[in-house]
């Protein structure tokens, strides 16, 4: 133990350390630290003083939660009174557990309690909380919100004493569904205590900080102190590794064209070679696998799973992804964690700040969708002092035949992936949130919240609660008004003789069901068992059916039984099996990706970080790009397609696509172009030319062309009026989609 106070970053005596707690000095004196992070040094003042909201953003293992509370720990000590001090929101269980893990090491030292609050804590634990609220308490936005339903009454006490706002992974809420929610019940903390709460976000990745200050306190901004790190980055060591995919043998073919139902997966070459790679260079050391979709994690752990019994090996691979009960989830993070080489295969169920241990390397089995998710993911890797941050990238493009598509003949996969990774090293980019969302689902939500927490409320106070002082402020006074007729003609709320809003039977049942507390949807699952254990969850939609042989957690199984009544699908261990299919996955692509790939496409230069395999798939990928004159043009036609490339992000590519649509087309949207069915390149630059005439459209017709506009929890509440204005707010962007167009007709 050190006897004197860690320094600064200039070695010379912290100042800023001298004003924490005593007991907080003895314990950082116990971590044996050389000196506070500049972060935790200029972080220390604002939270002390506790007068603004404060934002820390920093790489993952930066020191941002040690630079938050610290502080908040020393402040607490001080006042040392009854009720909840400080409230901390995590968007995951398991994060929740490692920060309560965290916390609680300074918390005993200091008889400081710190309270975990999420639906697996026991339910004594949470009574003892509400009984005698103190310490700190670290929630998910759900249990949060049915704090206020079940609780209401209870709300004001609990929360009396607060000092401090806590949100963990400010990143994960911005821009979502949790993230209107979550600022909803900040700000409703604040309204049931009747004071101002000093908020601090904590972030490994912000794009815009001041789009991250507008989330973290709307309206109010430019009064957010602002904490970034400047540490020098870390080394980066990375590689794009490329793969084509042949034709099916002719055999194989002749199967698939017979209707091959074998029970037995069925893997493609690149998949083989792709895996035979990551065995190689993986194993034997402990490394994160991402991959976009739950279907192909469960395919590349059946397959390295196979290679390990090949090579009479122990399995060193494991499965990580929403769908897997919570006992498989927490077996690969305590291999991650443990002294043994792990590898485990994941969606973005790894991407966050989860405590994992030491991780020497990332892969990314196909395309990133985000600089922001794609940095995530490297912040995972080399956390030791000294260790580079690796990250590898297996990228599959199609073998290019005389039947290839023109548009899969350029190799767009391969070139967003070079985009997206030239955006995050050397350009230190990334995406800002879409903030001109409504959220009317999630709105629809805090309404029926609030009314069941006070029991009623009359419409001018929900008004003022949730949009004009809330988290709904883009949305008028007139919009709300409307809103609030189609609950009532829906039976979620009742108006009563003197103006008062209820709960409606129908809303009744809605609050009072355990989904209600998301804010997002959560599909009706089977739940996958066998004998003594649960293995997780699969999609109602997903056919499931006595005698079938399904892989799943990582291993083969036969479905012995569907109980199609309690959901339940027992299982037993099998030879054969086949992916499930999952829904999701993939996302929308910015503006800036897109026009980052276009400048790559016109440019000469090869990345030093792609292997021979990539260079001559971006080789051929410029050769087609330039023979087809997408140099100086963005129609081309193929066949009895005519495709049109924008370059430009989903939105203004969602937004030509309905434009088109309204001129009479049939025109769908595949990868990176509008693709128009039997029309002429003349006749659809015509069409792009009466577009441009008329200027920036009414953005509510254009949504009227769109079918299906529910897309959020609650939507399917919504009138046909307001479901436009909600979809034209996530997905539609006319006046940079006219721009865009205007430039394409003036060059042409």
């Amino acid at each position: 133990m050190t006897t004197s106070p860690p320094s600064n970053s200039s070695g010379q005596a912290s100042s800023e350390f001298l004003r924490l707690h005593p007991g907080v000095q003895k314990w950082i004196w116990q971590q044996k630290w050389p000196a506070l992070r500049p972060i935790q040094e200029q972080a220390i003042p604002p939270i002390l003083e506790g007068e603004k909201d404060v934002i820390i953003s920093a790489a993952t293992a930066g020191g941002k939660t040690e630079a938050a509370f610290l502080p908040i720990f020393s402040r607490l000590m001080e006042e040392n009174g009854a009720g909840v001090g400080t409230l901390c929101v995590s968007p995951l269980k398991a994060l929740i557990n490692d920060q309560f893990r965290r916390l609680s090491e300074i918390g005993e030292q200091l008889n400081m309690a710190v309270t975990p609050w999420h639906g697996d804590i026991d339910a004594g634990r949470k009574k003892r909380l509400l009984k005698q609220p103190r310490g700190i308490l670290i929630i998910t936005p759900e249990s949060l919100e049915a704090l206020f339903v079940c609780h209401g009454p209870d709300i004001a006490t609990v929360f009396y004493a607060l000092n401090y706002l806590v949100v963990d992974e400010l990143h994960a809420f911005i821009g979502t569904e949790r993230g209107k929610q979550l600022q909803s019940l900040m700000h409703r903390v604040e309204q049931v205590i009747r004071r101002r709460v000093p908020r601090i976000g904590l972030s490994a990745t912000i794009g815009d900080m001041n789009l991250a200050a507008e989330f973290l306190r709307p309206g109010k901004a430019d009064q957010v102190k602002l904490i970034a790190s400047e540490e020098e980055g870390q080394e980066i060591q990375l590689q794009v590794r490329g793969y084509r995919k042949a034709k099916p043998a002719l055999e194989k073919q002749l199967n698939l064209e017979a209707g091959d139902d074998s029970d037995e997966a069925v893997d493609s070459q690149d998949e083989i070679d792709i895996a035979a790679h990551l065995f190689r260079v993986l194993r034997g050391d402990t490394n994160l696998i991402f991959i976009n979709s739950r279907s192909e994690v469960e395919s590349y752990t059946d397959r390295l799973r196979r290679l390990s019994e090949q090579q009479r090996v122990p399995n060193e691979f494991l499965p990580h992804h929403g769908s897997l009960s919570k006992d498989i989830r927490e077996e690969a993070e305590q291999a991650l964690k443990s002294d043994k080489p792990a590898n485990v295969i994941c969606t973005t169920t790894l991407e966050m700040g989860i405590d994992i241990g030491a991780v020497k390397s990332i892969a990314q089995v196909g395309a990133p969708f985000s600089v922001s998710s794609t940095r995530q993911r490297l912040g995972r890797s080399g956390r030791k002092e000294g260790d580079p941050a690796i990250i590898r990238f297996y990228i599959t493009e199609p073998e290019v035949t005389p039947t290839t598509t023109l548009q899969d003949s350029i190799h767009p996969a391969l070139v967003q992936t070079i985009a997206i990774v030239n955006l995050m090293v050397f350009e230190r980019w990334c995406e800002p949130p879409i903030v001109t969302k409504l959220h009317l689902s999630t709105l629809i939500q805090q309404v029926l919240s609030l009314i069941a927490q006070y029991g009623g409320v009359n419409a001018l106070q929900l008004y003022q609660v949730l949009c004009q002082t809330g988290a709904f402020r883009q949305v008028p006074q007139e919009m709300f008004i409307k809103l609030l007729r189609q609950l009532g003609a829906k039976d979620l709320i009742q108006q009563t003789h003197d103006g008062v809003l209820i709960l409606g039977l129908k809303g009744e049942r809605l609050v009072n069901h355990y989904s209600f507390y998301t804010a997002f949807q959560t599909p009706e699952e089977y739940r996958i068992v066998t004998p003594g254990k649960t293995l997780g969850t699969l999609p109602i939609d997903f056919p499931l059916f006595e005698g079938m042989y399904i892989i799943f957690a990582g291993h083969r199984w036969k479905v012995l039984a569907v109980d199609a009544e309690r959901k339940v699908v027992d299982v037993v261990r099998a030879a054969a099996g086949r992916v499930p299919i999952f829904s999701g996955g993939g996302g929308l692509i910015h503006d800036k990706i897109r026009q980052e790939m276009y400048r790559i496409y016109c440019s000469e230069d090869i990345p030093v970080f792609l292997d021979r395999t990539a260079v001559n798939l971006l080789n051929e990928g410029r050769e087609n790009f330039f023979r087809l004159g997408l140099d100086n043009r963005n129609v081309v036609k193929d066949g009895n397609q005519t495709l049109l490339f924008c370059w430009m992000g989903s939105q203004v590519v969602n937004t030509i696509c309905l434009l088109l649509r309204a001129q009479g087309l049939e025109v769908g949207i595949v990868g990176v172009a509008n693709v128009v069915q039997d029309v002429s390149t003349e006749s659809l630059m015509e069409h792009l030319e009466t577009v441009v005439k008329m200027g920036p459209v009414d953005v509510i017709k254009l949504a009227e062309i769109v079918e299906d506009k529910v897309s959020e929890k609650h939507d399917h509440f919504l009138s046909n009026e307001l479901l436009c204005w909600n979809y034209a707010s996530s997905y539609l962007a006319p006046q940079r989609a006219w721009e865009t167009l205007r430039l394409i007709v003036k060059s042409s």
